[in-house]
């Protein structure tokens, strides 16, 4: 989670940096939306943490002298 969490935060202060860029790649957001950068940023966290709890819950399921 420590590297996901590092992603979305580089993610964000890039977004914040290439601001002007990003005029022309978001159809009717603002640059300064924080809602939508908010959004995004909890969709992302949401996805790594269910990419890495599905498997450790499934290789917490397997008895260890099976393995």
């Amino acid at each position: 989670m420590r590297l996901a969490v590092a992603g979305v935060l580089a993610g964000a202060l890039l977004s914040i940096a290439l601001n002007r860029f990003l005029r022309s790649a978001l159809y009717g957001v603002t640059t300064s939306d924080g809602m939508t950068f908010a959004a995004a940023s909890c969709l992302l966290m949401i996805v790594a943490i269910l990419a890495s709890y599905l498997p450790a819950r499934r290789a917490v399921s397997i008895d260890p002298v099976a393995a």
